[in-house]
């Protein structure tokens, strides 16, 4: 047979790629991390008692819209880094928004206020709950998401891969986490939400290389 005819019959009758299968996928793995995070959060942290206060629901709302942007965002961002030759076209950093826009509201937040208050806006009273939490409530997400890239994708550049996996748990957990956390201040958001997610996509990156291998 000559290589002429092998190319011919190999690609008689191609159907092409389902390029949105794996955003399903990523968008189907990240809410069912979501409802886990969220169940472990309320049952093993509770919900705070004090919704109904005024400006609570508020302060809320900021921190998950926070965090459902990294997620999101960072969603988006690894269904295109997953695929193979990904990474070449994706700006990873634009992952990097939320926390800039965070990172001048608590700015602005904290050149509004006497600089007697700013220990207490930045560290609150849960800073050492919040650092533990969050990593640890990621851990059912971060999960889902490996099985989800391993099963449905093959990534190339597995550091980038697993950084955003990192990313988009952090991200899941945050928001969990935020229906307990009871510091509201922007800047206490802006460190200790944002350094814990910081510090999930860390741990994605180094564990890329060994758990998304292919």
């Amino acid at each position: 047979m000559r290589t002429n005819e092998l190319i011919e019959i190999l690609s008689t009758n191609i159907e092409p790629a389902d390029r949105r299968r794996f955003m399903r996928s990523v968008g189907l793995a990240a809410a069912l991390g979501a409802g886990a995070a969220l169940c472990i959060a309320l049952l093993a942290l509770g919900i705070r008692p004090d919704l109904a206060s005024p400006g609570v629901l508020g302060f809320l709302l900021l921190k998950l819209a926070f965090s459902a942007g990294i997620v999101v965002l960072a969603a988006c961002l690894l269904a295109k880094v997953a695929r193979p030759g990904g990474e070449a076209r994706t700006p990873v950093l634009a992952a990097l928004l939320p926390f800039g826009a965070i990172m001048a509201l608590a700015a602005l937040s904290l050149a509004s206020a006497p600089s007697a208050h700013w220990d207490h806006m930045l560290v609150g009273h849960m800073w050492l709950e919040c650092l533990v939490s969050i990593p640890i409530i990621a851990l059912v997400p971060f999960a889902v998401l490996v099985w989800a890239v391993r099963r449905f994708a093959a990534p190339t550049d597995l550091v980038r891969t697993g950084a955003l996996v990192g990313l988009v748990a952090g991200g899941i957990s945050a928001m969990g986490y935020a229906l307990h956390c009871m510091d509201d201040s922007v800047p206490f958001v802006a460190l200790w939400y944002g350094g814990t997610i910081a510090s999930c996509t860390l741990a994605g990156a180094l564990l890329g290389p060994r758990l998304l291998r292919w």
